[in-house]
């Protein structure tokens, strides 16, 4: 479905688009030869998120009858906001972006502001893409679908490949799963260009739809989850990233919510980085499994930084800080 020559060729045609992203050593983390690195896709410019590189890369791909129809998407926010800023950018009239009624509010002006028609429906995302499977068919529009379109998911996998041109003697490298797209594209580049790396993706224990998938041996599409604040990490898995599982990922990470809010406030306050909870849930991964890495050179997939003004205040006010 996805190989790396794929994702070589993403990256060459998404380069007119996006600068590369740092990869920082934390100074806070590393000590003697453990080495920790941040990829700040936090720090892609106007959307703050990852996502924009499989838009991108998708996009581009569209034939002119696709791109009249017009595109839209399901999003917790920053697909959607990714989508609708390259839309503008590439000159698509149309964007419709379907969203959970929780869907926090400086996404969903994002997503607005770049000119998307967001409907919001449903308390969550797979509420939502029930809403949005119904409807979308009526309009004709072209979905862009972050989870299952193995073009999308090889503009995501030039992460990795940014990440071994900059640190090539990574031993590991972390990531956020939500429906896997991600992790999948950036382990399929990593894997081939250093067969000993290990790829270890993370999960809050609010919705372990990866981890259940893989146990039971189910594509778990939808998934119940406890209330989280990890908004972009709920839900089901996609159908790509849970075939390519088994040879993509080599270990799953559960971190509790409490975790990941204080991860949020030490990236803040400790490393002057501004990161929503589904990525800095990997720096509290590594906060929580230190010996796990310990001896190693690892680098953290820090996917966004759009978080809820509120959310802050919250946390950067707690005792757990």
């Amino acid at each position: 479905m996805i190989n790396s020559k794929m994702i070589v060729q993403a990256n060459k045609r998404i380069k007119k688009y996006l600068k590369e992203t740092p990869l920082r050593k934390s100074l806070k983390l590393s000590s003697g030869d453990t080495e920790v690195w941040l990829k700040l896709e936090n720090e892609q410019p106007t959307v703050r998120s990852y996502k924009v590189r499989g838009v991108v890369n998708k996009l581009l791909s569209l034939s002119e009858e696709e791109i009249e129809k017009g595109v839209m998407a399901v999003s917790s926010g920053n697909h959607g906001a990714a989508l609708a800023y390259m839309s503008s950018m590439l000159g698509i009239e149309r964007c419709v972006i379907y969203a959970a009624e929780t869907t926090p509010k400086p996404k969903v002006d994002k997503m607005r502001f770049f000119g998307a028609e967001v409907r919001l429906g449903g308390s969550n995302y797979d509420e939502a893409h029930k809403i949005a499977e119904r409807e979308m068919k009526k309009e004709g529009l072209v979905e862009i679908n972050t989870c299952e379109d193995p073009v999308l998911i090889c503009g995501q996998g030039t992460i990795g490949l940014e990440m071994l041109f900059q640190e090539p003697e990574l031993d590991c490298i972390v990531v956020p799963i939500g429906g896997g797209a991600m992790i999948t594209g950036i382990s399929v580049i990593a894997k081939a260009l250093c067969p000993k790396i290990e790829i270890i993706g993370v999960q809050t224990e609010s919705c372990p739809a990866m981890v259940k998938s893989i146990e039971d041996n189910i594509c778990y599409e939808y998934f119940e989850s406890a209330p989280s604040v990890c908004d972009a990490l709920i839900g089901g898995v996609g159908r790509i990233g849970f075939d390519m599982a088994g040879e993509c990922i080599d270990e799953i990470l559960l971190v509790p919510e409490s975790k990941i809010k204080e991860a949020v406030g030490k990236m803040l306050l400790e490393e002057n980085i501004v990161a929503e909870p589904s990525s800095a849930i990997c720096y509290g991964a590594y906060c929580m499994y230190s010996e796990r890495f310990k001896g190693k050179k690892t680098g953290l997939v820090i996917s966004g930084g759009n978080i809820n003004e509120d959310l802050i205040k919250e946390i950067i006010g707690t005792k757990a800080i």
